[in-house]
């Protein structure tokens, strides 16, 4: 790794392009460093039909971008951290994450609908607690990126809505969109996945610490105790599970349990694992 410029690895979505310059800019102006963005292609972005739940979308959009940083083609890798598998490869540790946006879905109807019939979303974790909103409501998958998805239900209306990330959506500068209508969701109607609006910097063990010290401190205290509850679960895009943590309060939801609720300490925070295993105990799913 060059002490004046680093190699920045990411995937060329529009999202991750748009992330990996908030991330590219942020190293600039407090290391006082050049950087390159180096774009991949990875599995997910090839595979545009595969559905990720059958699949297994866990490491489908990080595992060629690991792979750069373990080659050292990178320095670091961009990710969004609901991305990111539980468990991390050997030489490789996420040094930190960009202050965490807007961490709520967004359910985005065409213009009038006030009872979707249908709903096109691949996520296990969105269909489960939109039937709690939409009992009588149906799903489809839908695939591709933002601009993709938002046009297949507005000119081609592939379903009534979908469901998107509020952070995603502002960084693409996306406020509405002819013919549909944005609906954020409450936390306590439906439970963002772990990692949802945090921008993740990975990046190999020997160089973590050079990186730690300019992110964001206070997104990494509420990440790690959502991954702690991931990491507990091996929680991946076949399983209906969610969990959220504020500076006061847990939002969980598991398939087997529905939308619960439990207050964190600071002690909580400071001990991620355990708390994770003292909830979840208490819910009987481990």
């Amino acid at each position: 790794m060059s002490a004046s410029n680093l190699i920045l690895a990411t995937r060329k979505s529009p999202l991750a392009l748009a992330q990996s310059e908030m991330v590219a800019a942020h190293l600039r102006s407090t290391l006082g460093v050049g950087v390159e963005l180096r774009k991949f292609v990875t599995t997910g972005d090839r595979q545009t039909e595969w559905s990720l739940e059958q699949k297994g979308g866990k490491g489908l959009f990080t595992s060629e971008l690991e792979q750069a940083l373990l080659n050292g083609e990178a320095d670091l890798a961009v990710h969004s951290t609901k991305d990111l598998p539980g468990e991390m490869p050997a030489g490789l540790m996420i040094a930190g994450y960009m202050p965490r946006a807007d961490t709520r879905d967004v359910l985005v109807l065409r213009a009038g609908v006030e009872q979707p019939a249908k709903l096109a979303t691949g996520s296990p974790r969105r269909r489960l607690q939109l039937a709690r909103l939409y009992p009588a409501v149906e799903f489809c998958e839908i695939r591709g990126n933002v601009d993709t998805r938002l046009r297949k239900v507005a000119e081609q209306h592939v379903a009534d809505g979908t469901v998107l990330a509020a952070a995603g959506l502002a960084r693409l500068g996306i406020a509405g969109w002819p013919g549909l209508e944005f609906h954020p969701l409450a936390h306590d109607r439906m439970v963002p996945a772990v990692g949802q609006g945090a921008i993740a910097v990975q990046t190999r063990l020997a160089d973590s610490a050079r990186f730690a010290a300019v992110l964001h401190a206070d997104t990494a205290r509420s990440v790690a105790v959502e991954r702690a509850f991931q990491a507990a679960l091996g929680g991946g895009c076949h399983t209906a599970f969610a969990a959220h943590a504020t500076a006061d309060t847990l939002y969980l939801f598991h398939e087997n349990t529905g939308l619960q609720r439990f207050p964190l300490t600071a002690d909580d925070f400071a001990a991620p694992a355990e708390t994770a295993a003292r909830i979840l105990k208490t819910l009987r799913l481990v």
